[in-house]
């Protein structure tokens, strides 16, 4: 791909958008390459995690707003460009295998909306965060304004987009959009066996339980309720539900093949 690197290892798939020179801000092509990434992990059995980070020490600063043929295409109608931006974001959050967001340098703009779009976010301490937006004269696209006030509370995400400053890592994870703050040095190694934890689980389960989570705030109740014991009836049929009985009567850990 043009600006995409991608490796997959041991079920493990690895984005690493890749404009350095431009610290990975998504240009047009960019956007295209990640969507349809996003959608063959999909439909790839093999595919078990995906990790999402950056080249060059930074993540990504957002939209190219330079770039004629990407979000500010003046060829096509606004609302059209972004109908096909959305695309990324949303084959993002339709993912039913774990992702995660592996974050140092920068992670500003569309970049941050990608960044809490992943189900974990793991930061370097030399992170930072910014709903940058409305500095530039724009408001929260990339579907953040969705997934912050979930995230964090409406009172919290109306001060990050408002004011649009810099956070650092440890305040996300003190507002609750970064789960973990580690050193540079070990970041590698953290995503790394979170992402192998998460590759060699039972993947049925895990998308089960991550429809369910996605689901929880336009749901009753009951209607969870109900959504949890079709999960469960899908699980009872797995082979990965016998093979976890199985290590647990013979006290020793399972190894899952995700069917």
């Amino acid at each position: 791909m043009e600006t995409l690197l991608i490796e997959r290892s041991g079920g493990v798939v690895t984005v690493v958008m890749n404009r350095p020179e431009k610290k990975n801000a998504m240009n047009g092509i960019m956007f295209d390459e990640l969507t349809q990434v996003f959608r063959e992990v999909e439909h790839n059995e093999d595919d078990r995690c995906l990790v999402l980070t950056g080249a060059g020490g930074e993540f990504c600063t957002g939209a190219d707003l330079t770039d004629p043929r990407g979000a500010m295409d003046p060829s096509t109608p606004g609302i059209i460009r972004m109908r096909r931006l959305n695309e990324t974001a949303l084959a993002l959050y339709e993912l039913s295998k774990p992702t995660i967001a592996k974050v140092d340098g920068l992670a500003v703009g569309a970049g941050m909306s990608l960044a809490i779009g992943c189900d974990l976010v793991v930061a370097s301490e030399r992170a930072r965060f910014s709903m940058i937006f409305t500095s530039r004269g724009l408001s929260p696209d990339l579907g953040s304004s969705w997934l912050l006030p979930r995230l964090i509370g409406l009172a919290q995400a109306r001060e990050l987009v408002l004011l649009a400053e810099m956070t650092s890592a440890e305040r996300g994870k003190e507002l609750g959009f970064v789960n973990r703050v580690v050193p540079l040095e070990t970041l590698e190694e953290v995503v790394a066996t979170l992402a192998t934890q998460l590759a060699t689980g039972p993947s049925i389960a895990l998308g089960l339980a991550k429809s369910l989570l996605n689901q929880t705030f336009q749901t009753s109740m009951a209607q969870a309720l109900e959504d949890e014991g079709r999960a469960q009836a899908v699980n009872f049929g797995t082979e990965d539900l016998g093979e976890a009985i199985r290590a647990f009567m013979g006290k020793r850990p399972p190894v899952f093949k995700g069917r």
